[in-house]
């Protein structure tokens, strides 16, 4: 029996050109909206809110706030570790949003290369 498939199997309306304008524009939606994203932050603290870093949605720490008491009363290693714990965190925070954002544009598709 010969197979009627029209098109050649080719299943997608337009073809691989239309796929590819599809992902074209779908790569400027998510360039673009990384770029939004350089502008908003988060933030995360260490040590009962003592120690504060702010991220933004570029991975890139912004600020770090220390409560001058907390240097009064705890020695340098202490301090050190709680700088290093709240910047970890405001910059997980900032890859979660990015991610969650960034998967709206997607409509929840995983792309490799373009997210």
């Amino acid at each position: 029996m010969a197979s009627s498939k029209k098109g050649g199997g080719n299943r997608f309306r337009g073809g691989m050109s239309e796929l590819m304008r599809q992902a074209s524009r779908m790569q400027r939606k998510i360039e673009a909206r990384k770029e939004e994203l350089k502008t908003e932050t988060v933030e995360a603290t260490a040590g009962n809110d003592q120690v504060k870093a702010v991220a933004n949605g570029g991975r890139e720490l912004v600020s770090i706030v220390i409560d001058p008491k907390l240097l009064e009363s705890e020695g340098l290693d202490m301090v050190q570790d709680l700088v290093v714990a709240a910047t970890n965190a405001a910059l997980n925070k900032a890859t979660e949003m990015v991610d969650a954002e960034l998967e709206k544009v997607t409509g929840g598709m995983k792309i490799p290369g373009l997210v």
